[in-house]
């Protein structure tokens, strides 16, 4: 028996990128490591700002015989095969929109996803598995599954504490860091040079990521994405998404650290909230043991 969750995410679209040079193309673009993709596998993934911000975000997904997808959000993916197409130059390389497939995402309990051609979601174990199909076959429910809305998911990913370009945050905003893709499996700090990677690598080196991603439990109504957070008159972050009681804020951790030790409540609009640090962070923690790692 199994108990797998699926949702077509109708916020995710898919561009794809084929040639005999789409992963050096893609190498020398993004965050993290594509060339050591094998077909079916697939990993998260930003393309930045000179300055080191994310642009884009989304997952590589490699096809093998030099085809990837990119499974990213709808409301940029014009605009991400756009700017690709201004990187391309030279290379032999094609670039296409896919308004015809469909980003299904499968959780639960279940060891095997039961639909073919599903890849572990590369950022966390617990998220389960993604596909790329046709349109036409997410209309129906995959064998075994309970069918829930794109909701479910995202309250699922955000009780887990993984933010998303577009949920949480907007393009142009955030550095990989304070995204938490250096902890996703998101940047390789070992590949070659990409676009901004010299400020990534020196935040890395220097450990200057002072602002993070992270869940939070909230104790009254859920704050709009974007409303400011306060601790003791002073502004620590920003909310991110909530859902069902959970949320995730960006927040300046030290300013966080020193507000609980001083007593002050760290407050959103009208809720008052309590940080975690996920099970999966290895960022260093401020806090105390009663909003450490669950």
């Amino acid at each position: 028996m199994t108990n797998l969750k699926a949702a077509r995410l109708q916020g995710r679209a898919v561009i794809e990128i084929a040639g005999a040079e789409a992963a050096d193309f893609l190498q020398g673009l993004v965050t993290s490591d594509v060339e050591s993709l094998g077909a079916g596998t697939a990993r998260n993934a930003a393309l930045l700002t000179p300055q080191g911000k994310i642009l884009f975000e989304f997952i590589v997904l490699a096809k093998g015989d030099g085809r990837f997808l990119l499974d990213c959000p709808r409301e940029t993916a014009a605009e991400l095969a756009k700017r690709l197409t201004f990187y391309r130059l030279r290379a032999k390389i094609d670039i296409n929109e896919r308004p015809d497939d469909a980003v299904i995402a499968i959780w639960g309990d279940g060891q095997t996803p039961p639909v073919d051609g599903a890849f572990a979601d590369p950022r966390l174990t617990e998220l389960g598995w993604r596909a790329i199909v046709p349109g036409f076959e997410a209309e129906t429910v995959p064998a075994g599954c309970e069918a829930v809305d794109e909701a479910a998911y995202h309250a699922h990913r955000i009780a887990l504490g993984v933010a998303e370009l577009g949920s949480d945050y907007d393009s142009g905003a955030v550095f990989p860091h304070e995204a938490d893709l250096d902890q996703l499996g998101g940047v390789d700090f070992s590949k070659g040079c990409y676009v901004g990677q010299e400020v990534v690598s020196r935040m890395q080196h220097r450990g200057t990521a002072r602002s993070r991603f992270v869940p939070v439990t909230i104790n009254g109504a859920v704050p709009a994405v974007g409303t400011g957070i306060e601790a003791g008159g002073k502004a620590v972050g920003t909310m991110g998404s909530g859902a069902d009681g959970h949320g995730l804020a960006l927040l300046r951790l030290d300013r966080v650290g020193a507000a609980v030790e001083a007593g002050n409540a760290i407050t959103s609009g009208d809720a008052t909230l309590t940080p975690k640090k996920p099970g999966w962070a290895k960022f260093e923690w401020p806090l105390d043991d009663a909003t450490g790692a669950e």
